[in-house]
């Protein structure tokens, strides 16, 4: 089966779990025997990558390939881009045309038999393939416009192509029951229409070599010796993510137990706010900001955290609490994280709940019991879950697809 995959990111080049799960997602279904050309709105090497066919809609370095917009959508028609002799690439809009004539240009030489766009950067794009084409077209929503603005209205603009895109897309894959419930209830899709298949954690934590490195943490590690409890975020700093309401709730639990220490692994547009409320709050001495870190560095916080804590007003999946599984934390998600569908043995809690949220960190980190009954539980859970299964369940909506549009 030969598929078109259209996609806005892949690592090392991201700045979240899209990117992460297009790739394990992509080299799955190439052991499936699926034949990929992955588009990126941005010109890079991945002499790594030999399962699939990647290509560059533009020349664009990775750092530009999308300004914020992604996931700030606030910033949707922002100069993203230095002057370089390509005036029409401004904005995150006139990246998204660029890349929409790429795969027109494409689709006039090849014929994939599908095409598969990844979130609302690339619809319009899958839009094109079927109007232009008569390509069969599938919409993956990793997440909507909704739970980047968390469930407030957000942009309009990408409303329109949200709505626009699933509508006319063949068939939608949703991350989470959550997901197809927004979709359903929000864009006034058919439930039949959409089908829900769950990511899984990221090969590389698994097959990957990886040792914990004192000297990276050693304040941490000095603090776990005094007999702290470190308590970890990771993500980006914005709206969706809940965090406020996270660093309320460190408060509470820290008045009743001080030897709490809060780790905000991340970076994004409400940074200064976090910090000040935690001065506000009287905690910074007990709330450490690492800024953005990837790789081992983000790795070695999981390791050396006791409790995670997924804090999102509206999650459509949620892969970091996957990673912080793998590595021993005892998880802590809120209920409208869609994680929190496949993964039992954590405590949840609704977003807004600050007071239940500060109890149970309390509980776990004055019950040992408690806490190793959660770690050893939820590596259980998290295991049943493979991108092979994934890209098993993506073959038969992509089987299923092309049958309809053949009648």
């Amino acid at each position: 089966m030969k598929i078109l995959m259209l996609g806005w990111e892949l690592p090392p080049h991201n700045s979240g779990g899209l990117g992460v799960a297009c790739l394990n997602m992509a080299r799955a279904l190439s052991r499936e025997g699926v034949s990929i050309d992955f588009v990126l709105p941005y010109e890079a090497e991945y002499p790594d990558i030999k399962f699939m066919h990647i290509l560059a809609a533009t020349h664009l370095d990775p750092i530009y390939r999308y300004g914020g917009g992604a996931y700030e959508s606030l910033r949707l028609l922002e100069k993203i881009i230095p002057n370089q002799g390509q005036d029409n690439l401004i904005s995150i809009r006139d990246v998204q045309k660029s890349y929409c004539q790429f795969v027109e240009k494409y689709l006039e030489k090849h014929k994939p038999q599908l095409v598969h766009a990844h979130d609302w950067l690339t619809f319009e794009a899958g839009i094109i393939a079927k109007k232009n084409y008569d390509t069969p077209f599938v919409a993956h929503v990793h997440a909507t416009e909704f739970d980047r603005a968390g469930m407030h209205s957000g942009n309009p603009i990408i409303h329109e192509i949200e709505y626009e895109g699933l509508t006319l897309a063949d068939k939608i894959i949703a991350v989470s029951e959550a997901t197809k419930r927004i979709i359903h209830e929000k864009y006034n899709i058919p439930l039949a229409k959409i089908d829900v298949i769950y990511n899984s954690l990221d090969e590389n934590y698994q097959n990957f070599n990886y040792h914990f490195t004192e000297q990276t943490y050693e304040y941490l590690l000095k603090q776990k010796s005094y007999g702290c409890t470190i308590v970890s975020t990771v993500g980006r700093f914005t709206v969706q993510k809940g965090l406020h309401n996270l660093m309320e709730a460190a408060a509470l639990a820290i008045s009743k137990n001080p030897k709490l220490i809060f780790v905000f692994a991340g970076d994004g547009e409400e940074r200064n706010e976090l910090i000040e409320q935690a001065a506000d709050l009287g905690i910074s001495k007990n709330v450490i900001f690492t800024g953005f870190i990837r790789g081992k560095r983000l790795r070695d916080i999981y390791a050396v955290s006791d409790i995670f804590v997924m804090s999102s007003i509206s999650e459509p999946f949620g892969l970091t609490a996957l990673e912080a599984a793998h590595h021993g934390d005892a998880l802590i998600l809120t209920k409208q994280s869609g994680v929190s569908e496949v993964i039992w043995s954590a405590m949840t809690y609704d977003y807004w709940d600050e007071r239940k949220l500060a109890d149970e960190i309390v509980s776990i980190s004055e019950n040992p019991a408690l806490r190793e009954s959660l770690q050893q539980n939820v590596s259980h859970e998290y295991n049943k879950i493979s991108w092979n299964d994934v890209a098993k369940k993506c073959i038969k909506v992509y089987n299923k697809t092309i049958k309809r549009k053949r009648k």
